[in-house]
């Protein structure tokens, strides 16, 4: 699935120099940081926006962040962790039912898709803005991609695919396109014909 939206936070006053206090300001930086880049694209904002967004001055941002690209690193990470974790979750709930959590991953992605602020998958959106692969923020993209890939041809494995990475690439294609769908198109639609192809993928690959 395609996390949520990142949550913008309210500004406030920079935490003090402790462990835990260093922790809070490095963590309303990428908060800060996560909802203007998803909102209005990473190379849209200034490190400067995001700075007056996280209520921190410029030393204490860039002790944090030497450069912006190290923060959307950090951003992509967040997303990619939170990801895997619910991805994880869906797989363990159906476990022993490909079909299963193919639907419900169908499912999840819908309920995004239909969120107010969703404007399409955040790490397709990055890495159409990075066109280096050697990039670090690309290699983010590059990273997290190949874990969801991984994870679908897991998914399709369980289900008794004949050639697990071929179906997960597949799946994946149409995970993709879903989520242009619900960004441009109507998001209402995304969950049922997402459903749908996710059970062909898997039925024509069962040979």
């Amino acid at each position: 699935m395609e996390t949520s939206a990142p949550e913008e936070t309210a500004t406030g006053p920079a935490g003090r120099a402790s462990g835990h206090g260093r922790g809070r300001v490095r963590e309303r930086i990428v908060e800060a940081g996560s909802g203007l880049f998803y909102a209005e694209g990473i190379r849209a904002v200034s490190a400067d926006k995001v700075i007056a967004a996280a209520g921190v001055s410029k030393v204490t941002f860039y002790r944090h962040f030497p450069t912006k690209d190290d923060l959307v690193v950090a951003y992509l990470g967040e997303l990619a962790a939170a990801e895997r974790e619910r991805l994880e979750e869906i797989r363990s709930q159906h476990a022993g039912d490909a079909a299963g959590a193919l639907a419900a991953l169908a499912g999840a992605l819908g309920e995004v898709a239909r969120g107010d602020r969703f404007r399409g998958c955040a790490f397709v959106n990055a890495g159409a803005e990075f066109a280096d692969p050697a990039h670090p923020v690309r290699r983010a993209v590059a990273d997290h991609r190949a874990w969801y890939a991984a994870f679908l041809a897991a998914v399709a494995r369980d289900g008794g695919a004949d050639d697990p990475a071929a179906a997960a690439a597949e799946l994946m294609m149409l995970r993709d396109g879903a989520m242009v769908c619900g960004d441009v198109d109507d998001a209402g639609v995304v969950a049922p014909r997402l459903a749908a192809g996710f059970a062909a993928v898997l039925a024509a690959h069962r040979g």
